[in-house]
């Protein structure tokens, strides 16, 4: 005797609904087919019904049929239509086995060592196109650590210094920079930044009060007639020279940083391009540098030294808009702040340079004084040595312009390769 129920029924069946999950409690008459638990046509026993389920509409023949609703979970199923398959690490139930632990397609493999990359741990579920929950995405790098997803910055880029270079980093490669630019970066110099401040030191032994300040009979100080008149002229002609010159001088900084990174980059760098470049950034460079110069004055009048502060913080003001053009003030101010020991280190070591070249000048002045007198303009013979001594000494100031241009473009460099992946090609391409 067969416990099985007889091959058909007399009752008529009702079609199979696609509505809402059927009354288990409700008594339903037999169909055909293998009952659960017991063996079917192919052998294998039959999986049992979920009461709660909502029926299955079996599929119709044609193209394009997708699997059935219910496939034998002995047999793998393929990943869902549109999704590539997955190369990675072990996937959910179901899916292809992964030949090991790896990242998405597309994506280069993480090193070994935990601190320069992520991989995928042994187990976890592949998401195609995605990295696991918590680990970075491909254009940030890893908190307080070295780069893992995207290559890190080049060890022998010759502009960027890579993290933990440190100073030894940053000089060899400010040094690489005038090697390698010094035909082009002396005559920018030269140019843009030497004569005029030997044309302003010229015009200062015509306008610079030559009367000093007398003892009264009372004892008090008198100044001569005339002298506040005389040194307001004198400051006033200076300011005047200085916003005349200011935009050749803002033209020499832009065509000297072009050379440095397109140099570094080994791509041509002639004088005469670059002067053309520093040309249509000139007018821009020169509004930011008379902002910059009004923060620095208004806070040299709160006591000197928030005027010194003001200076360091915004030093990188040049760089940034040459290379970024938005924004360059605020830009250089967090910068500064946000890796405060690194910025005013590089910042300190190129006023070093810049401190060194007034003392020059200050030598330089001295001894004009002492060789022709407080008034070297009453004589010819004096106002020829003055005059002479006074373009030698801006001539002097010409390596401490170069080692302020090269230091602080190498500075911002470096702070760029804190903040992601950069190298000397792309640093180049953004000048434009």
């Amino acid at each position: 005797m067969s416990d099985l129920p007889p091959s058909g029924s007399t009752e008529p069946m009702p079609p199979a609904s696609s509505g809402a999950p059927t009354d288990p409690t409700r008594s339903t008459p037999p169909t055909a087919g293998p009952v659960p638990g017991q063996p079917g046509p192919s052998g294998s026993p039959a999986p049992a019904a979920d009461p709660w389920a909502r029926p299955v509409v079996p599929e119709q023949p044609g193209p394009g049929a997708s699997p059935p609703a219910h496939a034998d979970p002995a047999t793998p199923a393929t990943p869902p239509p549109g999704w590539p398959a997955s190369s990675g690490a072990t996937p959910p139930p179901g899916w292809p086995a992964s030949s090991g632990p790896t990242p998405p397609p597309g994506w280069p493999a993480p090193p070994g060592d935990p601190s320069t990359g992520w991989g995928w741990p042994a187990g976890g579920p592949a998401y195609p196109g995605h990295p696991m929950p918590g680990a970075p995405y491909p254009a940030q790098p890893m908190p307080g650590g070295h780069y893992g997803w995207y290559p890190p910055t080049d060890p022998n880029d010759p502009l960027v210094t890579p993290p933990h270079a440190g100073v030894a980093g940053w000089f060899s490669r400010c040094a690489g920079a005038v090697r390698r630019g010094w035909r082009q970066l002396l005559p920018i110099v030269l140019l843009a930044q030497c004569v005029p401040a030997a044309i302003i030191s010229v015009l200062s032994l015509y306008l610079v009060p030559t009367d000093e300040p007398v003892t009264g009979p009372d004892g008090a100080p008198v100044l001569p007639d005339g002298y506040l008149e005389h040194m307001f002229a004198f400051y006033g002609v200076v300011m005047l020279a200085a916003l005349i010159f200011g935009p050749v001088q803002a033209a020499g900084w832009g065509a000297g940083t072009w050379v440095v990174a397109r140099q570094a980059a080994g791509e041509p760098a002639g004088l005469g391009a670059a002067l053309r470049y520093g040309l249509r950034r000139a007018l821009g460079l020169w509004g930011w540098t008379i902002v910059a110069s009004l923060l620095i004055t208004v806070g040299a009048c709160l006591c000197l030294l928030p005027g010194v502060y003001v200076g360091f913080a915004v030093a990188l003001f040049g760089p940034v808009y040459l290379f970024e053009r938005q924004e360059p003030i605020g830009r250089a101010w967090r910068m500064f702040h946000q890796r405060f020991g690194m910025v005013l280190g590089r910042v300190a070591l190129v006023m070093c340079a810049l401190l060194a070249a007034t003392v020059l000048d200050l030598v330089v002045s001295t001894v004009s004084g002492v060789v022709f007198g407080a008034d070297p303009t009453s004589a010819p013979g004096t106002t020829v040595g003055a005059v002479a001594l006074a373009v030698v000494g801006a001539a002097l100031a010409a390596p401490a312009y170069l080692a302020q241009l090269v230091g602080l473009v190498v500075a911002y460099a470096e702070q760029r390769a804190q903040e992601g992946p950069v190298n000397a090609a792309r640093l180049a391409a953004e000048l434009g």
